[in-house]
């Protein structure tokens, strides 16, 4: 198969700082491997080091706390202490011996944190308003003491935002994706089902992308654009999300977005959920054409539910890159997922 024989999805592309030789990069998955002080575990270098083996490759990590505050979930990495640090740079360097890229996700949880969990961390359950989560995982602890963050509190998160950021970079990443999807922090301080605020952060959609803006120009102010992207879901309905029109809200923020010059984004198509929204997805109009074509020519990635058909079509139709999480899972090795394999026939 000749360079011009093959598909959209396998030609290279520069991302950032990183000299892509395809398209096709890992999602972030959450693995729940991590140790109890939020440490990744040497089981972690295996995973990334098996996902890199095609050189080229951009992996985005599971998500990673930026402060124990910040969490949510047992068993799931930080970047905020030299522990982590240095199990995270054993990581990196087995993904670059690869001759790959890998980037953080950087996460903090707001409303969407165990209750349960934070307070036996001696953590506050916070968010950008008092609106709870009524989700299964939380049935069983009866009210939550959820509050709303103080102004203060807001510019001490957007400075977690960068010290996990100039972590991260210690820690050898190539850059860093800012989790702004999927009903947790960032996400909930832009859409009005999670954010009733009456101040600067809240009530007009200048004042719900603030916070999002401000974690964006912050952490480009300390590792630089092309070291910074962000994930988004305008369209997403878990853990409690879902604006009526999500289209005015997130076409701003992209707006102001490519402004900023960032690496990348990385949005969720409206099928979040794959196979499960299929049905939905055929007769919804719901779509991030709009986004797209606000963003230009950037490096722009979409995640959710694509099949190897979707995928190839959409690269060829509409460009930029796709991002994978079960094909990914299924074969360990990027080795059996070139051009001609019986993968993408």
């Amino acid at each position: 198969m000749t360079a011009s024989d093959l598909p959209s999805l396998f030609s290279p592309i520069q991302v950032g700082n990183a000299q892509l030789k395809h398209r096709i990069v890992l999602s972030p998955l959450t693995r729940l491997r991590a140790y109890d002080d939020h440490v990744p575990g040497p089981q972690a270098a295996t995973y990334y080091a098996q996902r890199a083996s095609m050189p080229g490759t951009l992996l985005i990590t599971e998500g990673t706390i930026i402060a124990a505050r910040a969490g949510g979930l047992p068993n799931i990495p930080g970047i905020y202490n030299d522990a982590q640090i240095k199990a995270w740079k054993e990581i990196t360097d087995a993904v670059h011996a690869k001759g790959s890229f890998i980037y953080a996700q950087l996460w903090a949880f707001g409303r969407a944190a165990d209750p349960t969990l934070l307070a036996s961390e001696g953590h506050e359950h916070v968010g950008p308003s008092a609106i709870p989560l009524e989700e299964h995982w939380h049935a069983d602890v009866g009210p939550q003491a959820l509050r709303a963050l103080t102004v203060p509190e807001i510019k001490e998160y957007v400075q977690l935002y960068v010290t996990a950021a100039r972590n991260a970079m210690e820690a050898g990443f190539d850059g860093v994706e800012i989790h702004g999807a999927n009903g947790y922090l960032v996400d909930q301080f832009l859409q009005d089902v999670s954010n009733s605020r009456a101040d600067e952060y809240g009530g007009s959609v200048e004042n719900r992308t603030r916070f999002a803006l401000e974690v964006v120009d912050a952490v480009v102010a300390a590792v630089g654009a092309s070291r910074t992207a962000i994930r988004l879901s305008p369209w997403s309905e878990w853990q409690g999300m879902g604006m009526a029109d999500p289209i005015p809200t997130f076409s701003y923020y992209v707006s102001k977005l490519k402004e900023r010059g960032l690496a990348y984004i990385h949005v969720i198509e409206p099928r979040i959920n794959g196979v499960d929204d299929a049905v939905k997805a055929a007769s919804n109009p719901e779509s991030n054409d709009v986004l797209r074509k606000i963003w230009g020519d950037r490096p722009y990635i979409a995640a959710g539910g694509f099949t190897r058909t979707k995928a190839l079509d959409t690269a060829e139709e509409k460009g930029g890159l796709i991002s994978f999480g079960r094909l990914f899972i299924a074969n360990v090795s990027f080795k059996k997922m070139q051009p001609e394999t019986k993968i993408w026939r």
